[in-house]
């Protein structure tokens, strides 16, 4: 396995996990700020490394799996981490539904696989929609403090609720592809 760029975005995603949960709790000023900065840069890597691997044609099998790992990973840790900073009910329920959705649609993707049927299961609109309102929900939920008046942590948790909304439709559409296969007596 060679270590291209596009894989060392990726694997520096992962890294960056137990740094950005350090930063969130440390007990310094800057902390949050500089835990959403990181955040940021990783997310911004989720885009930058696949872009990078197709156009330069460096995709491997490794970097196909650790890609969405990675993903799902900083999204858990970062939703857990918040739902530890603001322990409501309401959030606790958002937070399940976007795991446990992950965990779903993973499962689907895997199983789908395993049948030669994955595309039928592919990264859909709305799936990148839905990722896209979570990173920036997550981003604004770490930043927390108002910015120009603006409340950046109501404005993410607001977002948040989007995603969750979009992550429920993702998954219907998903299970919707897979019904045919997933109905069929064995």
């Amino acid at each position: 396995m060679r270590l291209t760029l596009p894989l060392t975005l990726t694997v520096a995603r992962v890294a960056a996990i137990p740094v950005v949960l350090a930063l969130f709790f440390l007990d310094w000023h800057y902390s949050r700020y500089a835990a959403t900065v990181l955040y940021a840069a990783a997310g911004i890597t989720d885009w930058l490394d696949g872009w990078l691997a197709r156009r330069w044609g460096q995709t491997s099998k490794f970097g196909a799996f650790l890609d969405p790992v990675a993903d799902k990973l900083l999204v858990a840790v970062c939703l857990v981490m918040l739902l530890r900073d603001d322990p409501s009910a309401v959030l606790a329920v958002v937070v399940a539904v976007i795991i446990g959705r992950e965990i779903t649609i993973s499962a689907l993707r895997e199983w789908m696989a395993e049948l030669g049927q994955r595309t039928s299961v592919a990264v859909s609109r709305i799936g990148k929609w839905k990722t896209g309102f979570q990173m920036t929900a997550i981003g604004m939920m770490i930043w927390k403090t108002s910015v120009l008046g603006l409340p950046i942590y109501a404005i993410g948790y607001g977002l948040l609720f989007v995603a969750a909304a979009l992550t429920i439709w993702s998954m219907a559409v998903y299970l919707r592809a897979a019904w045919p296969i997933l109905s069929q007596d064995e």
